[in-house]
């Protein structure tokens, strides 16, 4: 059988091309140089594919708009209709049973696997071979497949993690000619989440079907290309002539920087700095405008500091396409090819003057008339929305129609819970909805926000990999501004008539004030045409979290009792060096700053209980550079129940210390820290966090 979406993929694939052009071979090697091999996204891809996403999405999201389109048992188990494309073996007394999760019957590759949780076992068949290439774990099916396969023919397992294995998700390419088949047994009561995402190419498409000795026989390929995914700003190549220019740019004015005429060329490299009084704001009101080949507008605009994927500010990480560095040096590798001329343009909408450096590197570039493409960034954001569970909206990132390439997305979101968990404060429990072409449901259709960008259960861990990252989340728990992005690379989105990005905004409670802002980075073929707008002076204006904010016991904060840090202060504090600092990221919008004299140094806290009982007695703590390690000690007991090394560079953020549950008597207790740290650091509490717990 082939599924729906395998129908789709076909006559879709059929009409973008009358005759199949002679390609090379698709490989499990060809696809693993394409991982690093950022050139080949700027073309449409040949032979041509689309991509498609299998999932345990609520199957009754089943019409666009319709009574079940926001319906979110996506995994959880026991859902209403069993999230998989078929049941083959109904469960038995034991809750075992068998499900498909695909079975596409045409030439074509997997992509990309993620999990956040599951359990029984996966079997996966390439074209009609009577024994599964894969028969183990579903959960190493679904985050590391190379390793389990890798380990057959005697390669390390450790070189696939954190390169081709990135936080929740996987990248290990799994070609077939004709046919996957994939089935999960296992209890459908039980969570079960997976995304599956397949390329499937035009019929007669030339592809070699994969075999674990492929893996042994790729061993320089694979450690080339783990080297660059590790490390990409340090190890991948760009080539062509450097350029460099800079520019003052006056309030309400305007900048050329970078002008070239005598294409056709690329440019390989961009990398930005901008200099101001207030950096965060002028990132945020500095447009970047790149423009290829007399567009009357331009294919780029967005905020410079948006545009590298990390802001509001400066949040430093490296991944394949961008890299951002702590001194505010942002740089761009995604290949930029024009057929006659480009322009580079900044524009500041702010009211402070903002100096701007620009340096790149243009090379040679031969446009295809049938096949180049020209690379966009489309950048737009909504404020003041009120997100509400009770109504789900869809948050759209791209609506074009012609033909293109999807390459990448990044959110920047201020979200100004007062919940301060995930769970509880997390806005992101909505799916991304990608239709392309034809698609009458999304042939994308994901499992939550936190799936798309590829990590799990709304944790607010700042990470980051090649091809995807949480560079900001100022805390505690996804509260502030936050920041995800991810790149499609191996797993891009060719559409041949039309695309519509989707995300759904789905919070766990109410939440007015919500500022989103978001970028489809694509690359298009000149006649494409997209919804976006230009963006305005109100779009960037300042923004800030309500002011005296205080903390919420709901959600996974229920049973909480909050007391700012500088009221619980208890004991003789008289000599302690302790300072008040103000800013709306803190409750009460202020915290407090302590600045020990010595390691060893003690700064006491008293709080009280009403009853007996288990008790997380906690902190909630400022991490930055300037911040150093503790420990504490409750009610003077003899060994310390906690220890933190508070230290975050090149951030601000709020942290709970979360500790194990202790058992306390009614009444009055103390709580101890002990600064473990380097003089000349401090330590900042912004409140107290006592949580009443089952043992």
């Amino acid at each position: 059988m082939i599924s729906r979406t395998g129908v789709m993929v076909l006559v879709v694939l059929a009409s973008l091309a009358s005759t199949v052009v002679a390609a090379p071979p698709v490989t499990t090697e060809s696809l693993m140089a394409e991982m690093v091999d950022l050139r080949v996204l700027a073309e449409f891809p040949d032979p041509a594919f689309k991509t498609v996403q299998f999932s345990s999405y609520d199957r009754r999201s089943n019409l666009p708009g319709g009574p079940g389109w926001f319906s979110n048992a996506d995994g959880f188990g026991n859902e209403p209709i069993p999230a998989f494309e078929a049941v083959l073996k109904e469960p038995g007394e034991d809750g075992i049973g068998e499900y498909l999760i695909c079975d596409v019957q045409a030439p074509g590759a997997i992509v990309r696997c993620w999990t956040a949780a599951i359990s029984g076992q996966i079997r996966m068949w390439l074209d009609d071979a009577a024994e599964p290439v894969f028969d183990g774990s579903a959960d190493d099916f679904l985050r590391r497949p190379y390793n389990v396969l890798g380990e057959r023919v005697g390669l390390d397992p450790a070189v696939f993690e954190g390169t081709f294995n990135q936080q929740n998700a996987t990248y290990c390419p799994i070609p077939f000619a004709k046919r996957c088949r994939i089935v999960w047994t296992g209890d459908i009561r039980q969570v079960h989440f997976y995304e599956v995402q397949v390329r499937v190419y035009e019929p007669g498409a030339a592809v070699k079907t994969f075999a674990p000795q492929d893996l042994e026989n790729a061993g320089k390929t694979i450690a080339r290309v783990a080297e660059r995914l590790a490390a990409p700003g340090d190890s991948m190549s760009v080539s062509g002539s450097p350029r460099s220019a800079t520019a003052s740019v006056a309030p309400g004015a305007s900048a050329d920087l970078l002008v070239d005429e005598q294409g056709p060329a690329a440019i390989e490299l961009l990398a930005m700095q901008v200099t101001a009084a207030d950096v965060v704001l002028a990132l945020r009101q500095t447009v970047l405008h790149i423009s290829f080949d007399g567009a009357p507008r331009a294919q780029v605009e967005c905020p410079i500091g948006d545009f590298f994927g990390a802001a509001p500010g400066v949040n430093p990480f490296d991944s394949v396409p961008f890299t951002v560095k702590s001194d505010g040096i942002q740089t761009c590798r995604f290949v930029m090819p024009y057929a006659k001329s480009m322009r580079i343009r900044v524009e500041n909408l702010g009211a402070q003057p903002v100096e701007v450096s620009c340096s790149g590197k243009i090379g040679r570039y031969e446009w295809n008339d049938d096949r180049s493409m020209h690379f966009c960034a489309r950048w737009r954001v909504d404020h003041g929305i009120t997100a509400d569970p009770r109504a789900p909206q869809d948050i759209p990132f791209l609506v074009a129609q012609g033909q293109g390439r999807y390459v990448g997305t990044a959110s920047i979101m201020l979200n100004p819970t007062d919940i301060p968990t995930p769970g509880g404060g997390w806005w992101g429990e909505g799916d991304e909805k990608i239709f392309v072409d034809d698609d009458g449901r999304p042939s994308t259709f994901g499992t939550g926000s936190e799936d798309y960008y590829n990590y799990a259960w709304s944790i607010p861990d700042i990470f980051g990999f090649a091809y995807c990252g949480q560079p900001r989340n100022d805390g505690p728990g996804n509260r502030g501004f936050v920041t995800n992005h991810r790149w499609h690379v191996l797993d891009s989105l060719p559409f041949g008539e039309r695309m519509a990005f989707y995300m759904e905004l789905w919070p766990h409670a109410r939440t007015p004030g919500f500022s989103y802002a978001r970028i489809a980075y694509h690359y298009a073929r000149p006649g494409l045409i997209d919804d976006s707008l230009p963006i305005t002076t109100e779009d960037v204006r300042p923004l800030d979290l309500p002011v005296n904010w205080q903390p919420r016991a709901e959600g996974g904060a229920r049973n909480s009792v909050f007391m700012q840090a500088e009221e619980a202060l208890s004991g003789d504090a008289s000599g302690a060096a302790l300072e008040l600092v103000e800013g709306n990221l803190f409750a009460g919008s202020r915290a407090l700053q302590w600045k020990p004299g010595a390691v060893g140094s003690k700064l006491d806290f008293g709080f009280s209980v009403a009853e007996a009982g288990w008790y997380a007695v906690d902190l909630c703590t400022l991490r930055s550079g300037a911040s150093g390690k503790v420990r504490l000690w409750l009610d003077g007991a003899a060994q310390p129940y906690a220890e933190a090394d508070l230290n975050a560079p090149a951030r601000t953020m709020l942290r709970r210390l979360e500790t194990e549950a202790q058992e306390l008597n009614a009444g009055e207790h103390t709580l101890h820290v002990e600064f473990t740290g380097e003089v000349g650091q401090v330590i900042g509490v912004d409140f107290l966090w006592i949580q009443r717990r089952e043992r």
